[in-house]
């Protein structure tokens, strides 16, 4: 680059920070949002100086982005992908492959998780032809209940245990760790929700066989679109890898060659010896990349990312505090033991003899510009995705699931993201304070 082009850049890259200032600056809305991305000109020089690079798809900028996000983890291996739903299929996926032998996954195996949870949790489980098998969960932590474990097991049929950290909060790792490690079984973290969550100290995301995070607006960071699978195992690294790319068998990256350095000296399948490895595939695989642009906006939210996880905590802290005064109606979120959450949201259960109707109450709030969202899928099993194809979809589910259920019909949570202030907290205090006191006007 010649000291013109430098100097271009430089003027570039001040106009940006100016038209930052003088139209993009957040400005003050009562508003109590649910979630969404906090920013500043820095994520809009990364990207505008990727798109400068022109090298648009994945690159130089990716690569440093995983190796920034492992080095945050402790972690080997990271692939960043297009969504956390794709890195969740990927994770699934590559527990498929049958270079795992004996331990691959297979049509009618059984994958144990929750039905209180994220669709994209469990439609992989499905789309890899196996059988989810549903555990209920715990009314105040939100996750899987770990004494059911026992009673789903399958000796000769599960093989894995997928499952996340609900709006944050750790499910019990040392539980289900146990579980899995005597029974042989993988374990899949869906650490989505739960970036910079800890669990005796250790951030969540690193205690199973591979993981998978989201970069979508609401969460923890974002790039607009993105997710990552992580993994210390490489061959376990390298099966994602082919099946996001394509289901090609060569690993080299955007713009290696020869990495094998056994490009042209190979047999396989079919096809004549010695053909391109660089063409040669043996998964059924997808194109779930994501592009250097994207991953610009994550890059300079990395930097970011521990002053977000703090204020996510700080502001959980306020509403607990504030909310408190509530709790002859609400069952109020209780973290995980040995757990630091980094949370997602604040969960609100309404309690079974409180005579609160939910509908009503989300009405109010949302009326008073509070955002609120019920517990995602609430129970897939109701959902017309499985209701509607009894017949065409298999599951399983334990015998008791009355948690799940109650769950589905009264939980409601609310926005602890780093756009929530002091102000906000203290607003829905006053709006609940308001509706339990009979204020239902429009």
């Amino acid at each position: 680059m010649n000291e013109y082009q430098q100097e271009d850049i430089a003027v570039i890259m001040s106009n940006i920070e100016k038209y930052y200032k003088d139209y993009l600056q957040p400005n003050n809305n009562n508003n109590y949002p649910i979630s969404g991305k906090k920013y500043d000109e820095k994520e809009i020089l990364s990207v505008v100086n990727a798109v400068l690079q022109c090298h648009w798809t994945e690159g130089e900028i990716t690569k440093k982005f995983e190796k920034k996000f492992g080095n945050f983890l402790g972690l080997n291996h990271v692939l960043v992908t297009n969504s956390g739903s794709s890195a969740n299929l990927i994770a699934m996926k590559t527990l498929t492959s049958k270079r795992l032998g004996k331990k691959k996954i297979i049509p009618g195996d059984e994958v144990i998780t929750v039905a209180c949870g994220f669709p994209t949790t469990i439609y992989p489980i499905i789309q890899s032809g196996a059988v989810p098998v549903f555990c209920d969960v715990e009314k105040d932590t939100l996750n899987i209940d770990c004494s059911q474990l026992e009673k789903c097991y399958n000796k000769e049929k599960t093989k894995a245990v997928f499952l996340a950290h609900t709006l944050g909060n750790p499910f019990n790792i040392k539980r289900v760790k146990q579980f899995c490690d005597k029974n042989k079984l993988w374990l899949i973290e869906d650490n989505c929700d739960a970036l910079g969550s800890k669990y005796k100290k250790q951030y969540t995301g690193t205690f199973g066989d591979m993981s998978t995070f989201s970069f979508y607006p609401a969460h923890h960071i974002t790039m607009g679109e993105g997710g990552a699978i992580c993994t210390n195992n490489p061959l376990l690294y390298k099966i994602a890898m082919s099946f996001r790319d394509w289901g090609k068998d060569c690993y080299c990256r955007t713009g290696e060659d020869n990495k094998c350095k056994k490009r042209f000296k190979q047999k396989f399948g079919g096809l004549p010896h010695g053909f391109d490895h660089k063409y040669v595939y043996t998964e059924l695989g997808y194109n779930l990349k994501n592009t250097d642009l994207n991953v610009a906006i994550g890059l300079a939210q990395l930097d970011k990312l521990e002053d977000f996880i703090k204020t996510r905590k700080k502001n959980f802290k306020m509403l607990y505090e504030r909310l408190y005064a509530f709790k002859e109606y609400f069952i109020l979120p209780k973290k995980t033991q040995s757990s630091e959450p980094s949370w997602f949201g604040f969960p609100l259960t309404i309690k079974e003899n409180a005579e609160v109707n939910r509908e009503e109450l989300l009405k109010y709030l949302n009326r008073k510009g509070i955002g609120t969202r019920v517990l995602f899928a609430g129970d897939i099993r109701k959902q017309p995705v499985l209701y509607n194809n009894k017949n065409d979809i298999k599951w399983l589910e334990h015998p008791f699931m009355g948690n799940t259920e109650y769950i589905m019909k009264n939980t409601f949570w609310v926005g602890v993201n780093p756009l929530v202030n002091e102000e906000h907290i203290k607003y829905l205090e006053d709006c609940l304070d308001k509706f339990f006191n009979g204020d239902l006007l429009l």
